[in-house]
């Protein structure tokens, strides 16, 4: 199933969507409502069940889908030359996003997915499927939602000598921190950041750190080649006492951080700490839940990235750019 070329492509591209959740349900909306031109959803895969979709099939209702077949039938029924994985990245899903990110990667289907947990432990197997495979892995959604670290880290610093990297890759920690230094207790900044959207239900990635390791860890993946499954990771986490720090913060003029870090020169490294920053870095302009990250290039100059809303339609909006993309080039000169 080989991935689609220039000459190919006069007909709408087909996806495969593996999670209708949230943020699958964003990517769906606006692939279908914007770019069905070039793609098309041919069928969706939920936790139990399936579906196969014409380009311009309306979605039944729930009730019809069918009962889930197996990855590698689904990917030959559909044809598709993209599978899009928006499946929580919880121990249950696991096994799943393994099996069909391997698979699909063997049989030459480019690989999009927002995903986290089986690109922290099987990083190199699926580099070596997509090598197989001929195929292609983007992993936006993954590392930021809507903020382009991937494309930073993967091509848009590539020749400056990018030595290190300092991020506040998790959105809900900055806003939490932030609620807490204006004198929110911890549970009350935790349930603002649920009710406005910006924290799911279960913050314990959040605010152990472990999400923000996460995001850092791809990103130095796809920096320095690192192994991301054998990386170590140092982690502090946000609790009842950092309600004191970030009020003894405020009082200083400035502002408490879960600030994420990782350097060529200790391989296969990344810490997570709280920090006190000042208004001349630049993480302590982060505003609500916003993002950054700062590659540090000594000779080409440091450059920060900003922004990129933490919600599913973030995330969503970063699979269809990742998807977008892929697309074979069909303009010339500065395009």
């Amino acid at each position: 199933m080989p991935a689609a070329t220039p000459s190919e492509h006069s007909r709408p591209i087909p996806i495969l969507l593996s999670g209708f959740g949230p943020v699958g349900k964003e990517f769906f909306n606006r692939i279908r409502a914007h770019h069905g031109k070039d793609f098309y959803v041919a069928g969706i895969r939920g936790r139990m069940d399936e579906v196969r979709l014409g380009p311009d099939t309306v979605l039944p209702d729930r009730a019809h889908w069918n009962a889930l077949t197996s990855i590698a039938e689904f990917l030959q029924q559909t044809s598709a030359r993209i599978l899009v994985q928006a499946i929580p990245s919880s121990p249950e899903a696991h096994p799943r996003a393994v099996d069909e990110a391997i698979t699909a990667l063997r049989h030459g289907v480019d690989l999009v997915t927002a995903t986290k947990n089986h690109l922290l432990t099987h990083w190199k197997e699926l580099e070596a499927a997509a090598q197989a495979g001929g195929s292609r892995i983007r992993i936006s959604g993954a590392t930021g939602a809507a903020l382009p670290t991937a494309d930073l880290a993967r091509t848009g610093v590539k020749g400056l000598d990018c030595r290190s990297i300092r991020a506040c890759p998790n959105g809900t920690s900055t806003f939490v921190l932030d609620r807490m230094d204006q004198g929110m207790s911890l549970e009350d900044a935790v349930s603002e950041a649920q009710r406005l959207g910006i924290a799911e239900a279960n913050t314990s990635a959040d605010l152990s750190g472990s999400d923000a390791a996460t995001k850092t860890s791809l990103i130095a993946g796809l920096l320095w080649g690192w192994d991301v499954s054998k990386i170590s990771v140092g982690k502090g986490a946000i609790d009842e006492n950092s309600v004191r720090r970030a009020r003894t913060s405020a009082s200083s003029s400035q502002r408490l951080r879960a600030v994420a870090t990782a350097s060529v020169d200790q391989p296969l490294i990344v810490t997570v700490r709280l920090e006190a920053v000042g208004s001349t870095d630049p993480l302590f302009h982060l505003s609500g839940p916003e993002k950054a990250m700062t590659f540090y290039c000594p000779e080409a100059g440091n450059i920060t990235v900003q922004g990129g809303r933490s919600s599913p339609a973030g995330a969503g909006l970063a699979l269809v750019k990742d998807v977008l993309n892929l697309l074979p080039a069909r303009t010339s000169g500065f395009r």
